[in-house]
Protein backbone atom coordinates (compact mmCIF):
# COMPACT_ATOMS: atom_id res chain seq x y z
CA UNK A 1 0.00 0.00 0.00
CA UNK A 2 2.13 2.89 -1.17
CA UNK A 3 1.38 6.33 0.05
CA UNK A 4 2.23 9.55 -0.45
CA UNK A 5 1.73 10.62 3.94
CA UNK A 6 5.35 9.48 4.82
CA UNK A 7 5.53 9.00 8.86
CA UNK A 8 8.44 9.23 10.86
CA UNK A 9 6.96 5.78 13.23
CA UNK A 10 8.92 4.87 16.43
CA UNK A 11 8.43 1.57 17.50
CA UNK A 12 8.40 0.03 20.76
CA UNK A 13 8.53 -3.54 21.78
CA UNK A 14 9.24 -5.44 25.09
CA UNK A 15 11.05 -8.05 25.83
CA UNK A 16 7.69 -10.59 26.64
CA UNK A 17 6.49 -9.81 22.93
CA UNK A 18 10.21 -10.92 21.69
CA UNK A 19 11.29 -14.25 23.81
CA UNK A 20 9.70 -17.87 23.66
CA UNK A 21 8.31 -19.53 27.02
CA UNK A 22 11.60 -20.36 27.62
CA UNK A 23 12.94 -16.36 27.96
CA UNK A 24 14.96 -16.94 24.93
CA UNK A 25 14.89 -14.52 22.08
CA UNK A 26 12.38 -15.97 19.52
CA UNK A 27 13.68 -15.98 15.95
CA UNK A 28 10.10 -16.33 14.63
CA UNK A 29 9.04 -13.16 16.51
CA UNK A 30 11.85 -11.19 15.19
CA UNK A 31 11.35 -12.13 11.99
CA UNK A 32 7.91 -10.97 12.34
CA UNK A 33 8.79 -7.53 13.35
CA UNK A 34 11.17 -7.29 11.09
CA UNK A 35 9.08 -8.32 7.83
CA UNK A 36 6.52 -5.85 9.28
CA UNK A 37 9.03 -2.92 9.81
CA UNK A 38 10.02 -3.70 6.32
CA UNK A 39 7.00 -3.12 4.54
CA UNK A 40 6.77 0.30 5.92
CA UNK A 41 10.33 0.97 4.86
CA UNK A 42 9.02 0.05 1.35
CA UNK A 43 5.97 2.39 1.77
CA UNK A 44 8.70 5.30 1.99
CA UNK A 45 8.16 5.68 6.02
CA UNK A 46 10.94 6.23 8.71
CA UNK A 47 10.85 3.67 11.33
CA UNK A 48 12.73 3.94 14.74
CA UNK A 49 12.58 0.55 17.03
CA UNK A 50 12.77 1.02 20.75
CA UNK A 51 13.40 -2.60 21.50
CA UNK A 52 14.11 -4.56 24.77
CA UNK A 53 15.51 -8.57 25.02
CA UNK A 54 19.34 -7.70 25.61
CA UNK A 55 19.25 -9.95 28.91
CA UNK A 56 16.91 -12.32 27.35
CA UNK A 57 19.56 -13.10 24.45
CA UNK A 58 22.73 -13.03 26.68
CA UNK A 59 21.80 -14.75 30.00
CA UNK A 60 22.00 -18.47 28.63
CA UNK A 61 25.70 -17.37 27.01
CA UNK A 62 26.55 -16.04 30.42
CA UNK A 63 26.13 -19.73 31.99
CA UNK A 64 22.73 -18.99 33.60
CA UNK A 65 19.90 -21.63 33.01
CA UNK A 66 17.33 -18.73 33.95
CA UNK A 67 16.55 -15.17 33.75
CA UNK A 68 19.24 -13.80 36.26
CA UNK A 69 18.01 -11.48 39.01
CA UNK A 70 20.61 -9.81 40.43
CA UNK A 71 21.60 -6.83 39.08
CA UNK A 72 25.60 -7.54 38.22
CA UNK A 73 24.35 -10.91 35.90
CA UNK A 74 21.43 -8.52 34.34
CA UNK A 75 24.14 -6.02 33.32
CA UNK A 76 26.68 -8.68 32.35
CA UNK A 77 23.63 -10.80 30.46
CA UNK A 78 22.94 -7.03 28.52
CA UNK A 79 26.52 -6.64 27.88
CA UNK A 80 26.69 -9.83 26.10
CA UNK A 81 22.78 -10.13 24.68
CA UNK A 82 23.29 -6.56 22.69
CA UNK A 83 25.73 -7.55 20.73
CA UNK A 84 23.49 -10.91 19.74
CA UNK A 85 20.56 -8.88 19.64
CA UNK A 86 21.72 -6.28 17.03
CA UNK A 87 23.48 -8.64 15.03
CA UNK A 88 20.12 -10.61 14.65
CA UNK A 89 18.68 -7.71 13.73
CA UNK A 90 21.27 -6.33 11.27
CA UNK A 91 20.80 -9.76 9.37
CA UNK A 92 17.46 -9.82 9.06
CA UNK A 93 17.23 -5.91 7.80
CA UNK A 94 19.98 -6.54 5.43
CA UNK A 95 18.26 -9.43 4.16
CA UNK A 96 15.54 -7.29 3.02
CA UNK A 97 18.05 -4.76 1.65
CA UNK A 98 17.80 -2.41 4.35
CA UNK A 99 20.34 -1.31 7.12
CA UNK A 100 20.18 -1.35 11.15
CA UNK A 101 22.03 0.92 13.46
CA UNK A 102 22.26 0.72 17.46
CA UNK A 103 21.83 3.64 19.13
CA UNK A 104 22.33 3.16 23.15
CA UNK A 105 21.03 5.50 25.62
CA UNK A 106 20.90 6.60 29.19
CA UNK A 107 18.87 9.00 31.39
CA UNK A 108 21.57 11.35 31.18
CA UNK A 109 21.37 11.89 27.98
CA UNK A 110 18.41 13.16 27.53
CA UNK A 111 18.57 15.30 31.42
CA UNK A 112 21.81 17.31 29.22
CA UNK A 113 20.28 19.61 26.73
CA UNK A 114 23.44 19.52 25.05
CA UNK A 115 23.59 15.76 24.87
CA UNK A 116 19.91 15.68 24.06
CA UNK A 117 20.18 17.93 21.15
CA UNK A 118 22.99 15.79 19.65
CA UNK A 119 21.24 12.61 20.08
CA UNK A 120 18.51 14.20 17.92
CA UNK A 121 20.59 15.15 15.51
CA UNK A 122 22.00 11.80 15.15
CA UNK A 123 19.02 9.92 14.72
CA UNK A 124 17.66 12.46 12.36
CA UNK A 125 20.49 11.93 10.08
CA UNK A 126 19.89 8.03 10.08
CA UNK A 127 16.58 8.18 9.47
CA UNK A 128 17.10 10.38 6.53
CA UNK A 129 19.23 8.62 5.17
CA UNK A 130 17.13 5.64 5.66
CA UNK A 131 18.67 3.46 8.25
CA UNK A 132 16.68 2.03 11.14
CA UNK A 133 17.63 3.27 14.32
CA UNK A 134 17.01 0.83 16.88
CA UNK A 135 17.32 1.76 20.31
CA UNK A 136 17.74 0.63 23.83
CA UNK A 137 18.69 1.89 27.20
CA UNK A 138 22.31 1.81 27.68
CA UNK A 139 21.37 -1.42 30.87
CA UNK A 140 25.11 -2.68 31.19
CA UNK A 141 26.06 0.46 32.93
CA UNK A 142 22.81 2.46 33.68
CA UNK A 143 22.50 2.43 37.44
CA UNK A 144 18.93 2.54 39.06
CA UNK A 145 18.82 6.61 39.86
CA UNK A 146 19.43 7.23 36.02
CA UNK A 147 17.33 4.76 34.80
CA UNK A 148 14.21 5.76 32.51
CA UNK A 149 12.51 2.80 34.46
CA UNK A 150 11.00 1.50 31.61
CA UNK A 151 11.16 0.84 27.84
CA UNK A 152 7.66 2.77 27.54
CA UNK A 153 8.60 6.03 28.89
CA UNK A 154 12.27 5.74 26.73
CA UNK A 155 10.19 4.94 23.69
CA UNK A 156 7.90 7.96 24.43
CA UNK A 157 10.62 10.02 24.93
CA UNK A 158 12.26 9.30 21.84
CA UNK A 159 9.43 9.83 19.86
CA UNK A 160 9.56 13.10 21.23
CA UNK A 161 13.34 13.79 20.56
CA UNK A 162 12.80 12.98 16.90
CA UNK A 163 9.17 14.82 16.56
CA UNK A 164 7.71 11.49 15.13
CA UNK A 165 4.03 11.28 13.79
CA UNK A 166 3.62 7.95 15.66
CA UNK A 167 4.31 5.78 18.69
CA UNK A 168 3.69 2.41 18.48
CA UNK A 169 3.86 0.26 21.72
CA UNK A 170 3.63 -3.52 21.35
CA UNK A 171 2.81 -5.47 24.30
CA UNK A 172 0.93 -8.59 24.79
CA UNK A 173 -2.56 -7.05 25.54
CA UNK A 174 -4.63 -5.88 22.96
CA UNK A 175 -4.73 -2.40 24.69
CA UNK A 176 -6.72 -0.78 27.09
CA UNK A 177 -9.97 -1.50 28.33
CA UNK A 178 -12.25 0.10 30.33
CA UNK A 179 -11.67 -2.56 33.33
CA UNK A 180 -9.08 -5.45 34.08
CA UNK A 181 -10.32 -7.98 31.39
CA UNK A 182 -8.61 -10.61 33.66
CA UNK A 183 -11.01 -9.92 36.34
CA UNK A 184 -13.87 -8.58 34.23
CA UNK A 185 -15.54 -10.72 31.02
CA UNK A 186 -17.25 -8.02 30.52
CA UNK A 187 -14.69 -5.56 29.85
CA UNK A 188 -14.58 -3.20 26.76
CA UNK A 189 -12.02 -2.09 24.90
CA UNK A 190 -11.16 1.24 24.27
CA UNK A 191 -10.61 1.93 20.64
CA UNK A 192 -9.73 6.19 20.91
CA UNK A 193 -8.79 8.11 23.78
CA UNK A 194 -8.54 11.65 23.72
CA UNK A 195 -7.93 12.74 27.33
CA UNK A 196 -5.97 10.85 30.11
CA UNK A 197 -8.71 10.96 32.50
CA UNK A 198 -8.71 9.73 36.39
CA UNK A 199 -10.88 7.13 35.95
CA UNK A 200 -8.48 5.79 32.37
CA UNK A 201 -5.57 5.86 35.14
CA UNK A 202 -7.23 4.60 37.98
CA UNK A 203 -8.20 1.49 35.55
CA UNK A 204 -4.04 1.64 35.02
CA UNK A 205 -3.13 1.11 38.83
CA UNK A 206 -0.23 1.38 40.23
CA UNK A 207 3.20 -0.18 38.83
CA UNK A 208 3.06 -3.53 40.93
CA UNK A 209 -0.15 -3.51 42.30
CA UNK A 210 -2.83 -6.21 41.17
CA UNK A 211 -4.89 -3.60 39.94
CA UNK A 212 -3.47 -2.63 36.07
CA UNK A 213 -3.18 -4.94 33.01
CA UNK A 214 -0.10 -5.56 31.58
CA UNK A 215 2.31 -2.60 33.31
CA UNK A 216 -0.67 -0.49 32.01
CA UNK A 217 0.57 2.24 34.30
CA UNK A 218 4.13 2.99 32.16
CA UNK A 219 1.94 3.10 28.99
CA UNK A 220 -0.49 5.25 30.29
CA UNK A 221 2.16 7.46 31.57
CA UNK A 222 3.98 6.95 28.49
CA UNK A 223 0.91 8.23 26.45
CA UNK A 224 0.65 11.37 28.29
CA UNK A 225 4.01 12.46 27.34
CA UNK A 226 3.05 11.92 23.11
CA UNK A 227 -0.76 13.42 23.58
CA UNK A 228 1.54 16.49 25.19
CA UNK A 229 4.36 16.19 22.29
CA UNK A 230 1.35 16.35 19.60
CA UNK A 231 1.60 12.82 18.71
CA UNK A 232 -0.51 9.91 17.40
CA UNK A 233 0.24 6.73 19.28
CA UNK A 234 -1.04 3.22 19.53
CA UNK A 235 -1.32 0.24 22.11
CA UNK A 236 -1.55 -3.14 20.62
CA UNK A 237 -0.94 -6.98 20.81
CA UNK A 238 2.25 -7.93 19.36
CA UNK A 239 1.31 -11.25 18.25
CA UNK A 240 -1.90 -10.10 16.28
CA UNK A 241 -1.06 -10.20 12.16
CA UNK A 242 0.55 -7.14 10.58
CA UNK A 243 -0.21 -5.36 13.64
CA UNK A 244 2.29 -3.15 13.04
CA UNK A 245 1.35 -2.31 9.64
CA UNK A 246 -1.99 -1.52 10.36
CA UNK A 247 -1.51 0.47 13.10
CA UNK A 248 0.11 3.30 10.81
CA UNK A 249 -2.72 3.13 8.61
CA UNK A 250 -5.59 3.01 11.31
CA UNK A 251 -6.68 -0.20 10.70
CA UNK A 252 -5.12 -2.33 14.04
CA UNK A 253 -7.15 -3.48 16.62
CA UNK A 254 -6.14 -1.80 19.67
CA UNK A 255 -6.54 1.78 20.92
CA UNK A 256 -5.07 5.04 19.49
CA UNK A 257 -4.57 8.02 21.72
CA UNK A 258 -4.90 11.18 20.06
CA UNK A 259 -5.15 14.60 21.57
CA UNK A 260 -7.96 17.23 20.34
CA UNK A 261 -7.27 19.07 17.87
CA UNK A 262 -7.45 22.35 20.40
CA UNK A 263 -5.09 20.67 22.77
CA UNK A 264 -1.84 22.56 23.25
CA UNK A 265 1.32 20.72 22.34
CA UNK A 266 4.75 21.52 23.51
CA UNK A 267 7.14 22.36 21.04
CA UNK A 268 10.31 20.53 21.69
CA UNK A 269 12.20 23.07 24.09
CA UNK A 270 8.79 22.15 26.45
CA UNK A 271 9.01 18.50 25.70
CA UNK A 272 12.80 18.82 27.24
CA UNK A 273 12.00 21.70 29.91
CA UNK A 274 8.60 18.96 31.35
CA UNK A 275 9.92 15.49 30.57
CA UNK A 276 13.55 15.45 30.87
CA UNK A 277 15.72 18.39 32.41
CA UNK A 278 15.97 16.92 35.45
CA UNK A 279 14.94 20.04 37.98
CA UNK A 280 17.46 21.42 40.36
CA UNK A 281 15.74 23.51 42.64
CA UNK A 282 12.97 25.18 43.98
CA UNK A 283 11.83 28.80 43.72
CA UNK A 284 8.83 29.83 45.49
CA UNK A 285 6.20 32.59 44.39
CA UNK A 286 3.00 34.66 46.02
CA UNK A 287 -0.54 34.36 45.07
CA UNK A 288 0.21 37.71 42.63
CA UNK A 289 2.85 35.97 40.70
CA UNK A 290 0.94 33.10 40.20
CA UNK A 291 -1.98 34.82 38.47
CA UNK A 292 0.41 36.40 36.40
CA UNK A 293 2.65 33.32 35.09
CA UNK A 294 -0.37 30.95 35.17
CA UNK A 295 -3.78 33.03 33.94
CA UNK A 296 -1.83 36.07 32.16
CA UNK A 297 0.57 34.07 30.98
CA UNK A 298 3.40 36.45 31.48
CA UNK A 299 7.15 36.10 32.82
CA UNK A 300 8.11 35.70 36.26
CA UNK A 301 9.47 39.20 36.75
CA UNK A 302 12.53 39.24 40.12
CA UNK A 303 10.50 41.20 41.73
CA UNK A 304 7.82 38.32 42.37
CA UNK A 305 10.43 35.75 43.78
CA UNK A 306 9.26 35.10 47.18
CA UNK A 307 11.96 32.50 48.40
CA UNK A 308 14.56 30.02 46.50
CA UNK A 309 15.63 26.57 47.24
CA UNK A 310 18.85 24.45 46.54
CA UNK A 311 21.80 25.36 44.28
CA UNK A 312 21.59 25.51 40.81
CA UNK A 313 23.34 27.87 37.98
CA UNK A 314 22.08 30.39 35.46
CA UNK A 315 19.98 28.09 32.50
CA UNK A 316 18.79 25.37 34.86
CA UNK A 317 15.58 24.06 35.47
CA UNK A 318 13.57 24.31 38.87
CA UNK A 319 10.30 23.99 39.99
CA UNK A 320 7.82 26.54 40.63
CA UNK A 321 5.72 26.58 43.82
CA UNK A 322 3.26 28.86 45.26
CA UNK A 323 3.19 29.72 49.07
CA UNK A 324 1.42 26.71 49.80
CA UNK A 325 3.46 24.45 48.89
CA UNK A 326 1.67 23.43 45.27
CA UNK A 327 3.82 22.84 42.15
CA UNK A 328 2.57 25.32 39.62
CA UNK A 329 5.40 23.99 36.98
CA UNK A 330 8.88 23.94 35.73
CA UNK A 331 10.73 26.75 34.22
CA UNK A 332 14.49 27.54 32.91
CA UNK A 333 16.02 30.29 35.37
CA UNK A 334 17.93 33.32 34.11
CA UNK A 335 20.03 33.56 37.32
CA UNK A 336 22.01 31.34 39.69
CA UNK A 337 19.84 30.51 42.77
CA UNK A 338 22.47 33.00 44.35
CA UNK A 339 21.58 35.89 42.23
CA UNK A 340 18.06 34.96 42.89
CA UNK A 341 18.54 35.11 46.91
CA UNK A 342 20.17 38.72 46.75
CA UNK A 343 16.79 40.16 45.20
CA UNK A 344 14.76 39.13 47.75
CA UNK A 345 13.32 42.18 49.78
CA UNK A 346 15.19 44.39 47.05
CA UNK A 347 13.07 47.78 46.08
CA UNK A 348 11.69 47.92 42.72
CA UNK A 349 14.37 50.50 41.80
CA UNK A 350 16.91 48.16 43.07
CA UNK A 351 15.89 45.53 41.06
CA UNK A 352 16.08 47.29 37.88
CA UNK A 353 19.44 46.53 37.51
CA UNK A 354 18.14 43.16 36.45
CA UNK A 355 17.48 43.33 33.07
CA UNK A 356 15.82 40.11 32.38
CA UNK A 357 12.96 38.10 33.64
CA UNK A 358 13.68 35.31 36.61
CA UNK A 359 12.18 32.86 33.63
CA UNK A 360 10.59 33.61 30.38
CA UNK A 361 6.73 33.01 29.72
CA UNK A 362 8.40 30.71 26.46
CA UNK A 363 10.65 28.58 29.04
CA UNK A 364 7.89 28.04 31.64
CA UNK A 365 5.73 24.91 31.35
CA UNK A 366 2.59 25.01 33.67
CA UNK A 367 0.99 21.99 35.02
CA UNK A 368 -2.31 22.69 34.33
CA UNK A 369 -1.30 23.12 30.69
CA UNK A 370 0.43 19.83 30.23
CA UNK A 371 -0.58 16.71 33.01
CA UNK A 372 3.31 15.76 33.40
CA UNK A 373 4.06 11.45 34.38
CA UNK A 374 5.07 11.15 38.17
CA UNK A 375 8.91 10.96 38.40
CA UNK A 376 9.92 11.15 34.24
Amino acid sequence: MLTTDKKRVVIKIGSSSLTSLHGEISRRKLEKLVDEVVQLKDDGHEVLLVSSGAVAAGYRKLGCLERPSSLPEKQAAASIGQGLLMESYSDLFLSHGYMGSQILITRSDFSDEDRYNNARNTINVLLERGIIPIVNENDTITIDRLKFGDNDTLSAKVAGLVDADQLIILSDIDGLYDDDPRKNENAQLLQNVHEITPEIEAVAGEPGSDVGTGGMKSKIDAFKITMASGISSFLGKAGNDNIVYDAVYHNAKGTYFEATEDTENLDQKKQWIAFNSGPEGDVIIDHRAKESIVEMKKSLLPMNVHHVNGRFKKGAVVRIHDLHGEEIGLGVVNYSSDEMKEMIGLTEPELESYEKAAIEREDFVCHLEVALPVGV
